[in-house]
């Protein structure tokens, strides 16, 4: 198979979906890899060191689009990439569809087979190439929170951990998945006050076990909401519901009720977002201010830190990868893990969460390849 990966174009992010490594494997096992030239420029991979491992250097990702079997990448395709798709290639790469229809259309319009990272499943009932950006995202929800609010950035001027004789910040998380976990380990290590509100009772169990104590959990109610977004200084969004729109669990309404200069963190904004102010910003313009608070509602947040996130990325994606590669559509068959990463198909959705968050028909994945 020809692997194509071109540059990735959204507003600063600076991962790419091969790194040398990963396009050294492909290569091992007898397929032609495509690299953009500067592609790997965010995490200090040149032309050269693509060379080195085997591939290819493209000049342009035109050329990507027209030549490869697979195009691997880590955003979800904008909007000139998606017109240079076509039927009968493979899109391997995040996509979160449920909040963006135009994007739906582009790739329904394509014909092409788009899998996305966020919805391929394990064993344990994980998601286990959306875990390694939940950890980075996780934990720089905490650095985005603590340079948030400072007085020069428009918050309220606290320090997470305070000092002797003065109190820590109150950071509240609501949920407690893996974003919620990455983000209240970095929370503790600096000193802040974490309260962690889930819907499962076993999860809560889980985090008061693996915290020793260290952080307050909560059920989550709207009760516990609102009187746990009262009483914080930031608030991290880390509810996921795989496939589908975030819930809004922060309303509008809500912010009257939050402490002047108090910072939102919006982890779950490529899902749409949990607060109900939310809108996605950029690493250029990350925060906006309604009513006196503060969001923070960047949609590549781990494109911040480039070297490890497309590392942790590629580890993750390159088996799965490596088996599409190998053999193409029949690795969707012969996995119903990956089975579960299959959005797109021919013009058809796939996946029954994006249909319902857009209100589109769906068909099953397996009808859809049989047909």
């Amino acid at each position: 198979m020809r692997v194509g990966c071109p540059k990735e174009i959204k507003n600063h992010e600076y991962r790419v979906g091969l790194t040398p490594s990963a396009a050294r494997e492909y290569v091992a096992q007898g397929h032609e890899v495509l690299i953009e030239t500067g592609a790997g420029a965010g995490i200090d991979a040149s032309d050269a060191d693509y060379q080195a491992a085997g591939a290819t250097i493209a000049a342009d990702a035109a050329e990507i689009f027209k030549a490869a079997d697979m195009v691997v990448k880590v955003k979800e395709p904008q909007p000139n990439e998606w017109a240079q798709l076509r039927e009968g290639q493979i899109l391997y790469t995040y996509l979160h569809l449920a909040p963006d229809p135009k994007q739906t259309e582009g790739l329904l319009a394509s014909g092409v087979t788009a899998i996305a990272y966020e919805t391929v499943t394990d064993g344990r009932g994980g998601l286990p190439l959306l875990a390694p950006m939940s950890e980075v995202a996780g934990r720089l929800s905490i650095q985005a929170a603590a340079r948030a609010l400072e007085k020069a950035h428009g918050g309220r001027g606290v320090l997470l951990g305070g000092v002797p004789g003065v109190s820590p910040g109150k950071i509240v998380i609501i949920g407690g998945g893996v974003v919620g976990k990455e983000a209240a380990k970095m929370a503790i290590g600096l000193g802040a006050d974490v309260t962690i509100l889930d819907r499962s009772i076993q999860r809560l169990r889980d985090l008061d076990d693996l915290f020793a104590g260290r952080v307050h959990t909560r059920y989550s109610t709207k009760t516990a909401i609102e009187e746990e977004v009262f009483a914080a200084d930031a608030v991290i969004g880390a509810v996921l519901i795989p496939g589908a729109s975030a819930p809004k669990l922060v309303t509008r309404e809500m912010l009257s009720g939050m402490k002047k200069g108090a910072v939102l963190v919006d982890v779950a904004i490529d899902q749409g977002g949990c607060f109900e102010t939310s809108h996605a910003t950029t690493h250029a313009e990350p925060t906006f201010e309604i009513d006196g608070v503060v969001h923070y509602c960047v949609a590549n947040m781990p494109g911040a830190v480039p070297i490890t996130s497309a590392h942790a990325l590629n580890n993750a994606t390159l088996p799965f990868g490596l088996a599409l590669a190998n053999r193409r559509l029949e690795a969707l068959s012969a996995d119903p893990h990956l089975m579960h990463g299959l959005n797109v198909h021919r013009g058809q959705i796939t996946n029954r969460a994006v249909a319902e968050s857009l209100g589109r028909a769906m068909i099953d994945a397996n009808q859809a390849l049989a047909a």
